[in-house]
């Protein structure tokens, strides 16, 4: 797996991640409301799915970064890799389907680039 390949996942990865804190430890939170355009009432009810929606990214950020271990050198990394970015491929067009275009540009696309790459080099 090429290096422009590695860094393209570890950037999807720490997407996730930031996903997780935000949907985990910052929904009701300014920021978490504003990102995701929500009033507080509803933020405060919905608190418990957003975690475990946040909880979800973590596993696909886990997954990503151990595709990266050790630095892609694995004979696994590739099939790992395309799994896992293929999730998130996955969760990305079902979430620009249902919730918002935006998720599209920000989840789907960067992981597609980076199967692309993945495959491609």
């Amino acid at each position: 797996m090429s290096i422009f390949a590695q860094v393209l996942i570890g950037i999807v990865a720490l997407l996730h991640i930031w996903f997780l804190v935000l949907e985990m430890f910052l929904w009701e939170k300014p920021i978490g409301r504003k990102t995701f355009g929500l009033k507080p009432d509803f933020a405060r009810q919905s608190r418990v799915l957003a975690a475990n929606q946040g909880l979800y990214n973590g596993f696909l950020a886990a997954g990503l970064l151990w595709s990266l271990y050790p630095l892609g050198a694995s004979d696994a990394a590739i099939p790992i890799a395309t799994f896992f970015l293929a999730c998130v491929i996955a969760a990305g067009l079902y979430g620009a389907a249902t919730a918002s275009r935006a998720i599209l540009y920000i989840q789907a696309l960067p992981a597609l680039a980076a199967l692309a790459l993945v495959w491609l080099t």
